[in-house]
C-alpha cells in the first residue's frame, strides 16, 4: 500500500515538473540565487527530471508487479532499472553544461 502511494506521489512530481512547475523541489536548483536560476533553462531542467520521475514511477510499479506475480526477474529488472535511471540521472545532470542557458 505504501509503494502505491510512493509511486503516485512520484507521479505527481513528475507531472508537475514535466509542465515546468515545483522547479524548487530540485535539489540544490531550489538554494541558487535569483540571478543563478536566470542561467538555467528552468523548462528543459523541469522536463528532465519530470520523465526521471516517471522512470523511478515505473520501477516502482515492476517491484510491486514482480512482488505480486512471486516473479524474481521481474522485481530484479525493476531494481536494475531504478538504479541505472538513478545514475544516469546524476551524471547526466552534473556533467557539463547540458541546462545552462
Amino acid at each position: 500500500m505504501i509503494s502505491y502511494l510512493i509511486m503516485a506521489l512520484f507521479i505527481l512530481a513528475g507531472t508537475m515538473l514535466y509542465q515546468g512547475k515545483w522547479a524548487n523541489l530540485i535539489a540544490g536548483y531550489n538554494t541558487l540565487s535569483k540571478e543563478e536560476k536566470e542561467k538555467y533553462d528552468t523548462p528543459a531542467l523541469c522536463r528532465f527530471y519530470g520523465k526521471m520521475m516517471f522512470v523511478i514511477s515505473f520501477s516502482i510499479l515492476l517491484w510491486e508487479i514482480g512482488d505480486a506475480l512471486g516473479s524474481l526477474l521481474i522485481f530484479m529488472f525493476g531494481t536494475l532499472l531504478f538504479i541505472v535511471s538513478v545514475v544516469f540521472t546524476l551524471v547526466y545532470s552534473n556533467s557539463g553544461s547540458r541546462f545552462k542557458k
